[in-house]
């Protein structure tokens, strides 16, 4: 019986909603495993829209995230609150500013932010059923922030790796291509476009993130 995972993305558009290509790649890889996956999203507006060709924030534009998460997942999403972790084997977070605006105001507050209420009580009933989580790019400082624990990576950047550990979890330096499992908490996490590289690297990491989680179900 193949495996099912639930990824919740933040929007679309790596400036204000969930990273394209993470987002993408995590798909894909779980396609090539042969897992089937359900995309979700929280039923909200963003925290503002980005124009991501002058990289500037239109001020007084308005997007919902669950409609922006469905150019990704090619159709309806489901609402985050609306999940049964029953139906499921796995959890993955793909990255992306959004992480940070979206499904917590980390990218606002840092270390004394909140995650989005429905998104910490998904995260939650994941961890205490004893179901793994992925996470890639920023999406693992919501994991600390909502478990406050854990072996975690977001690559190498100073400022967001003390934060994790500010938050409970303990840090990992990590190249783009290799990940960090935490086996204890059935966590795996992988760098991506935290770090600047190309993206047949960051698919690397997100591969094998992919693939420790799978492996974990």
């Amino acid at each position: 019986m193949s495996q099912k995972v639930c990824v919740v993305l933040s929007g679309c558009g790596f400036l204000d909603g969930a990273e394209v290509q993470e987002s993408v790649v995590t798909l894909l890889a779980l396609s090539k495993a042969g897992a089937e996956y359900t995309v979700a999203a929280p039923h909200k507006k963003q925290m503002h829209v980005v124009n991501h060709h002058t990289q500037q924030v239109e001020a007084g534009a308005e997007r919902h995230v669950h409609v922006e998460a469905a150019r990704i997942a090619r159709g309806p999403v489901i609402d985050v609150k609306d999940i049964k972790v029953s139906d499921f084997d796995a959890l993955f977070l793909p990255g992306g500013f959004g992480a940070a605006k979206n499904l917590s105001s980390f990218a606002v507050e840092g270390t004394a932010g909140t995650v989005d209420e429905n998104v910490a009580n998904l995260i939650k009933s994941f961890h205490a059923a004893n179901k793994p989580i992925g996470a890639v790019c920023i999406a693992p400082a919501v994991l600390a922030m909502t478990l406050g624990k854990g072996s975690l990576t977001i690559g190498s950047d100073e400022g967001t790796a003390g934060a994790i550990n500010t938050l409970g979890g303990s840090h990992q330096t990590c190249a783009v291509t290799e990940f960090v499992v935490d086996k204890e908490n059935k966590l795996a996490t992988a760098p991506a476009y935290m770090c600047d590289a190309p993206i047949h690297e960051v698919a690397a990491g997100i591969e094998k993130a992919v693939g420790a989680v799978l492996e974990m179900c």
